[in-house]
């Protein structure tokens, strides 16, 4: 099975474990056949013992200096070598790459085990040949990044993506720690079968594009029981993404946690089977978001949000089909992206603006099938009471509601 054909550490992901878990939605069939079934485990004494690969062994000295070439010998020996081995960088050194790029295929179950710290290069002139990736591991099946150490991608002197997995297939990223990245923390990229967790995402709030996790055509996603503080989206799900579960997740400071944008430049979008559950988001720009552009069409549809914690944030609950950049009104199209069967179920705190519950939908496309079940959301401190604004939306309601649509 092909794990990894493209796995694009474009600039700081800091290995862990990779490991399989499972979580099964009863309320959808597709997301029964989320991950295979894990592997027999062995007894300790029956796994032998793998060959290991030191950098330390090809010349790396983690004093300051460049030790790409180090690393690239000793990645091509354990390239190489037999099943099981270990490409190994010590705990308690600081190791510094230019651009680089690990390149299979390889002797499958070849696991990266990061202990210590690399550090991207801060010297712009090493990234004049491709100013968009920095480590890039590809074409390898059986992949596994494990450690528990940290890749810093040194990103204030930047702000690209930091980690892309692309075009892989069931894939584990577990117990990881991604600091500073040039931008998107973790894009996850036309894959299926993919589960991430215990992931912590990190960049300061004024930080540009930091999206914390970015999936984009993918199906059979979780992302499950991490923290995400960036400066832009803490998770951002767009077009071509199916049965994807986001659970248990810490948001906050960033935008919160948005579906699109969508239908862009009149493209045709899809998004369905979206679950977001257990989550708290605090300080963010947005809580709970669904954005489409005028002019595109396709659907975003059985998506539901449950389960949520609101701290302060300025728009809980926001649906916008007419998504506009500029800010002079975009030209008013016939066209959008059909918002439909999404439910809010169970979502309660504080909004730090009066709106609290905004539905912008399109006059000729309006919001089908929306529910509201047991939502309460109350102004931050004591600045009067929240409100809802709803166009062209089709919604019922049920338990308590506030506020409500009128």
């Amino acid at each position: 099975m092909h794990l990894h054909k493209h796995l694009m550490v474009l600039l700081v992901i800091l290995g862990s474990t990779i490991s399989c878990s499972s979580y099964i939605n009863h309320h959808h069939p597709a997301f029964n056949q989320v991950l295979p079934a894990p592997p027999r485990t062995l007894l300790a004494q029956d796994q032998p013992q793998p060959q290991q690969f030191n950098v330390d062994d090809y010349g790396a000295t983690a004093n300051g200096t460049d030790d790409s070439q180090a690393f690239m010998e000793a990645w091509r020996n354990a390239c190489n070598s037999s099943n099981g081995t270990e490409f190994v960088v010590p705990e308690n050194k600081v190791y510094h790459l230019k651009p680089i790029t690990f390149s299979g295929p390889c002797n499958p179950n070849l696991r990266v085990k990061v202990y210590g710290t690399i550090k991207a290069s801060s010297h712009r002139s090493d990234y004049d040949e491709d100013r968009r990736h920095w480590i890039t591991f590809e074409d390898l099946d059986n992949f596994f990044v494990e450690g528990g150490g940290t890749i810093n991608g040194n990103g204030r002197i930047w702000w690209i993506k930091s980690c892309k997995v692309d075009d892989t297939q069931n894939l584990r990223l577990n117990n990881i720690r991604i600091k500073n990245p040039q931008q998107i923390h973790l894009t996850i990229q036309n894959s299926t079968n993919v589960i991430a967790s215990n992931l912590r995402v990190i960049a300061p709030a004024n930080s540009p594009n930091t999206d914390g996790f970015h999936i984009s055509g993918s199906k059979n996603v979780q992302i499950m029981d991490s923290i995400a503080r960036t400066g832009d989206d803490c998770v951002s799900i767009v077009n071509g993404s199916s049965n994807v579960v986001i659970r248990k997740i810490v948001c906050g400071p960033g935008h919160g946690i948005s579906i699109g944008s969508l239908g862009k430049n009149n493209s045709e979008d899809f998004v369905s089977n979206v679950l977001v559950d257990k989550v708290v988001l605090t300080n963010t720009t947005n809580g709970v978001r669904i954005k489409s552009w005028q002019g595109g069409s396709g659907y975003a549809k059985n998506i539901k949000f449950q389960n949520i914690i609101m701290r302060n944030v300025t728009n809980p609950i926001i649906v916008d089909q007419n998504y506009c950049d500029r800010k002079e009104a975009c030209p008013e199209q016939d066209s959008a992206v059909q918002m439909q069967n999404v439910v809010y179920r169970n979502i309660r705190g504080t909004s730090n603006s009066e709106v609290a519950i905004n539905f912008d939908c399109s006059k000729t496309f309006p919001c089908r099938t929306i529910l509201l079940d047991n939502i309460v959301l109350n102004r931050e401190g004591d600045e009067g009471d929240t409100k809802a604004s709803c166009s062209n939306v089709m919604l019922a309601t049920r338990g308590e509601v506030a506020p409500n649509c009128e």
